[in-house]
């Protein structure tokens, strides 16, 4: 004889199941999580590289000191037109250097060539300086979001400013002058000598400008 069917007692264990799988998938889930955060705290996984290279002063590459006065004190950003830049495109967007070597002529920058960089596949943007122009390439990167400085060997007054891919768009004059009147030296600066000794890469080559 076929017994007669329970609803309630079906539909219990129904919900018993039911309880039974959410909390198996929770268990797992925790467990997941936790082995997941004892990687990251032992290091094992490192999840934000990007971030610690973004946050590292000059994105880690070392920078001369800004020229100082004689009694040591902060030097005036350089006038935007006693800094002789070339603007060279990095990129394969034809036609970049042309806009931003505008773009800064209309900040009032001495422009003296643009042209195209040997690759077409520079990442960050890169400021190359030397070592008689260290202040002028603080005044230019002053105006880019995401640029390098690189101190390389050169003698002249040259900058070149290399756009790579992360180029977005120039600061505004306003935003600039946030910064104060003063330069302001990047956190673990070096000094020239130890930049030299530590030896300087060649400059790419170009007319003197002096």
């Amino acid at each position: 004889m076929t017994e007669p069917y329970d609803e309630r007692a079906a539909r219990k264990a129904y919900i018993r199941r039911r309880q039974k799988t959410v909390f198996t998938v929770i268990a797992v889930i925790l467990t997941i999580a936790l082995v997941v955060s004892c990687l990251i705290s032992f290091k094992v996984i490192d999840v934000e590289p990007q971030a610690k290279s973004v946050v590292q002063p000059n994105y880690g590459q070392a920078v001369p000191c800004a020229a100082k006065n004689q009694d040591g004190t902060a030097m005036k950003w350089a006038d935007n037109n006693t800094v002789p830049v070339r603007v060279r495109n990095g990129t394969e967007f034809a036609g970049l250097a042309k806009a931003v070597g505008e773009a800064l002529q209309d900040r009032q920058f001495n422009v003296v060539t643009i042209d195209n960089y040997p690759s077409s596949k520079v990442t960050r943007t890169t400021i190359y300086f030397g070592v008689n122009a260290i202040n002028p390439a603080y005044t230019l990167n002053a105006y880019f979001k995401d640029a390098v400085m690189v101190m390389d060997n050169r003698q002249d007054r040259l900058v070149d400013v290399v756009l790579g891919a992360t180029f977005n768009d120039l600061n505004k004059e306003k935003e600039v002058k946030k910064q104060g009147d003063t330069i302001k030296d990047f956190k673990g600066c070096k000094t020239v000598d130890e930049l030299q000794k530590a030896g300087l890469p060649k400059a790419s080559e170009h007319t003197a400008v002096n």
